[in-house]
């Protein structure tokens, strides 16, 4: 069974208790990694700059605490992160939305701004970002 490293422990730990029950639950049967809980100015700002997202601080989701975002990636073994295989990045977001769903947490994908299942109506795709909607 998958587990998550102390790293993703600790950045998970950053997040609402609804992303943290999803994502604990996912894990169980599908290796992931968080890569980002909550976002200070700096790292947010950072994130901007480099164009891995559109917000500044205080703006994104990431920037409350606890954070309502988080980014994970699909973990393969003998892999690790696959950062271009575009389509297992939406297969994991199916299942996690899945599970989301069966919880009864209303959960947005980045690379399904609008929810409405397509992924080509979109500026910009941020396919390891999850969100809670409220």
């Amino acid at each position: 069974m998958p587990k998550f490293s102390n790293s993703s422990k600790r950045k998970l730990a950053t997040c609402d208790y609804r992303l943290q029950d999803i994502f604990n639950e996912v894990v169980k049967t599908w290796d992931c990694t968080i890569v980002c809980g909550y976002r200070g100015e700096y790292e947010q700002n950072q994130s901007y700059q480099t164009g891995k997202s559109m917000l500044k601080f205080p703006k994104s989701k990431h920037n409350s605490n606890p954070s309502i975002a988080v980014d994970v990636t699909p973990y393969y073994k003998g892999v690790g992160i696959d950062w271009s295989d575009i389509i297992g990045f939406a297969y994991f977001a199916g299942y996690v939305k899945r599970v989301a769903d069966e919880m009864g947490i209303n959960l947005r994908w980045g690379g399904d701004w609008d929810g409405d299942k397509r992924n080509k109506d979109q500026s910009f795709n941020d396919l390891p970002h999850f969100e809670i909607k409220e």
